[in-house]
């Protein structure tokens, strides 16, 4: 019984292991894609900071007031590119709206979560995001999976 329960574990920890999936998908690291993301800021005249987790970010404007925190929800407009500057998506209306609403922070991609709240209200940030740090190995729509992307973002509201 005991070695049922240390295999159970066990499998339940390989299954949560980052870039482990059962479809054999495996996220590239922030480290694998640094040159990557640099080649991409020099060639746009972004001066990045690089975060501890490897996300790339340039603010543009601080802002004033309120930084959002895990449990905030943002109103922003912003453009999302992939890194050969070919838009994918793009909000340029405040989300804040009935059939539009502020989005939870903890809902938003992991770059997101870690770059939005360096600035606060008013705020202008610059984000390059590594791969695992966006839709990871499998994408998501539009986007292939393992792919950086570049997003430049206006932090409206915090509510």
């Amino acid at each position: 019984m005991k070695k049922l329960k240390l295999f159970l574990a066990f499998s339940v920890l390989v299954a949560m292991a980052p870039g482990c999936k059962k479809d054999g998908c495996k996220s590239k690291s922030p480290q694998s894609e640094a040159a990557q993301l640099q080649a991409y800021a020099t060639a746009n005249g972004i001066t990045p900071t690089v975060h501890s987790t490897g996300l790339y970010y340039e603010i543009i404007d601080e802002g004033t007031g309120a930084a959002p925190t895990a449990t905030s929800k943002v109103v922003i407009t912003y453009t999302g590119r992939f890194l050969d500057n070919q838009i994918f998506s793009q909000q340029t209306t405040p989300n804040n709206t009935a059939e539009n609403p502020a989005w939870p922070l903890s809902d938003l991609i992991e770059g997101w979560r870690i770059g939005l709240p360096l600035i606060k209200k008013g705020g202008h940030i610059k984000l390059i995001i590594p791969s695992s740090q966006a839709y990871g190995c499998t994408g998501r729509g539009a986007i292939p999976g393992n792919t950086p992307l570049f997003f430049d973002v206006q932090l409206v509201d915090v509510q």
